[in-house]
């Protein structure tokens, strides 16, 4: 069985300096064999798609999926689960083409999983950086399985950037949502692990660098998403049998959505851990 892969999808929104960024970040990591697999979601920039290309060609990237309709990053991630499912990979593991993982990052997520069989996923903690914007924010969650599941009455227990999964875990709890609803896919997707009983894990590393845009605040507010986000942990309060409290933090976290980008950049910064 083959042991490692890393799944990105890149959109139009994603630019070259970025996408570079961000593979080249992997190809630095400290284990020697990965395998990367990335899906054009829509069509990309030219620069990057002429970059994507010539790492196809250079057997920098395991394979590169080609589709000239935006489909949502659900439904790219779907398709390269499946793709690397079917060629017998042990571990899964998320990359945003925007942000950068840390030299060690994929060694010490490796490491935990085959000391801890028995966990299905596990995360990093991440940290945020300002690009174009004055802000950086070290982003901390919960450690162990029955914390992580306390946790999630809030928001979710693991980045999403900073997963990795064991293949168990799609076994279990199936794919991503594909909606056209649904904002925020990651919220889904933990609700049906833990709904299936599979084992979470964080492990306190920063394991990703998030980037962090000028319009990275006002692309999480409007009534659209703030409502999709509402729906879904009504949903997550409603499947896990959460309490009276979790339908309070979904309130204030509608609130906190809608306030304006200068208040939300506050509210991220100083009220999340």
């Amino acid at each position: 069985m083959n042991s490692i892969a890393i799944i990105m999808s890149v959109y139009k929104g994603d630019n070259f300096n970025d996408v570079k960024t961000a593979l080249e970040s992997l190809y630095d990591q400290s284990v020697d064999k990965i395998d990367i697999y990335v899906q054009e979601d829509g069509v990309v920039e030219k620069g990057v798609h002429k970059f994507l290309t010539n790492e196809l060609a250079l057997n920098k990237i395991a394979y590169l999926g080609l589709r000239n309709i935006n489909k949502g990053l659900a439904f790219s991630l779907n398709e390269l689960i499946k793709i690397v499912l079917g060629n017998n990979y042990n571990y899964i593991v998320r990359m945003d083409a925007d942000d950068i993982s840390t030299p060690i990052r994929i060694e010490r997520q490796f490491i935990f999983m085959e000391n801890n069989p028995q966990v299905d996923i596990c995360g990093t903690y991440i940290e945020e950086f300002g690009d174009g914007i004055n802000y950086k924010k070290k982003v901390t969650y919960p450690l162990k399985h029955k914390d992580m599941f306390e946790f999630f009455k809030k928001r979710t227990p693991l980045a999403h950037v900073s997963s990795f999964f064991r293949r168990s875990y799609f076994d279990k709890a199936g794919f991503y949502e594909v909606d056209g609803h649904i904002s925020n896919e990651d919220t889904l997707m933990w609700m049906k692990g833990f709904a299936s009983k599979c084992r979470f894990a964080n492990i306190n590393y920063v394991g990703v660098r998030v980037r962090v845009g000028k319009d990275f605040f006002s692309r999480r507010g409007g009534w659209k998403k703030t409502l999709s986000d509402f729906r879904n942990r009504m949903l997550v309060n409603k499947k896990m049998h959460y309490g009276f409290s979790a339908y309070i933090y979904a309130i204030a976290l509608m609130v906190i959505n809608l306030m304006p980008s200068l208040l939300k950049k506050y509210a991220y910064k100083y009220l999340r851990q």
